[in-house]
């Protein structure tokens, strides 16, 4: 059940995923700065993460992932302490990996954290503060993985909608709730529903605020498959994908952790690994 003040928001947060990201985004994209593709796998900076055993796919009915390659020293995203701020959807690698994302904060399952526990999957969080305020400490666990949080704004508006200083405040806000409750200050800004990620009001304030990129993406998650942004509805190296935290009301009667499972599962019969987004992105120095 959500908190009173977060179900009005629930009815637009199911549309989160149609507008932005995709072909489009990627193609008008700023490219990352120095970012570059990967002729072959670089130098690890650190050893791949731990792999769940068999036993643990097993318990969730799951076929086990491939194992993701050690992340690069060399990062092909690299971001820059000022100036423009990037925005991609896509991570430039020939590595047959993919990246996760999970949107907003609404669903707080104990058993997606049981799941997350056992499976060792990579996840990046962008929370929002009013869908999070009921239960900050739902996402420690997560967070103590070594799964990051982002930036997703307060209340989930479309930014092109509201003006440039309502659009600074909610960057800022959240950017300053999710620093004090996880410790750490978001590297990352999502624009709810990917809108106004390509326009000047929105960089010059996701700059102000603190967060170096703006991160979109190529597929959403629906309950038992994805949306592909392509005609070939295939996975790409270096995909991110978009899901958001769901219950049974907004999934037609599926849990977090079965929408989830569904989405490893499309994971997997690719081919795919999941890789952690951060490992690939170099962060300013200092």
């Amino acid at each position: 059940m959500y908190a009173a003040g977060t179900a009005v928001l629930i009815s637009t947060l199911t549309a989160c995923s149609s507008s932005g990201g995709g072909t489009s985004a990627a193609s008008q994209a700023p490219a990352a700065p120095s970012a570059q593709a990967s002729a072959s796998p670089q130098a690890a900076a650190s050893s791949a993460a731990p792999q769940a055993d068999a036993a643990a796919w097993a318990k969730w009915k799951l076929k086990p992932l491939p194992e993701a390659p050690a992340a690069p020293a060399d990062k092909p995203i690299k971001l820059t302490a000022k100036g423009q701020v990037p925005v991609f959807s896509e991570v430039p690698t020939k590595d047959k990996i993919v990246f996760v994302t999970i949107d907003d904060g609404a669903e707080k399952d104990p058993k997606f954290v049981e799941m997350l526990t056992d499976l060792k999957v990579p996840v990046t969080m962008f929370l929002t503060k009013d869908i999070i305020k009921s239960d900050y400490g739902y996402f420690k666990p997560l967070q103590a993985l070594g799964n990051h949080i982002q930036n997703h704004t307060v209340d989930h508006p479309q930014m092109s909608k509201i003006s440039p200083a309502k659009q600074k405040s909610e960057v800022c806000e959240d950017q300053a709730t999710l620093t004090e409750q996880y410790g750490k200050a978001p590297l990352l800004f999502r624009p709810p529903f990917g809108d106004g990620a390509h326009t000047a009001a929105l960089n010059t304030a996701v700059q102000e605020c603190g967060p170096r990129a703006v991160v979109l993406w190529q597929e959403s998650m629906q309950v038992h498959d994805m949306q592909y942004q392509t005609g070939d509805k295939k996975l790409k190296p270096g995909d991110i994908i978009l899901a958001h935290f769901r219950g049974p009301s907004e999934l037609h009667g599926e849990t977090m952790t079965e929408m989830f499972g569904e989405l490893l599962s499309r994971i997997q019969e690719q081919g795919f690994a999941v890789a952690r987004l951060e490992d690939y992105i170099q962060a300013p120095a200092g």
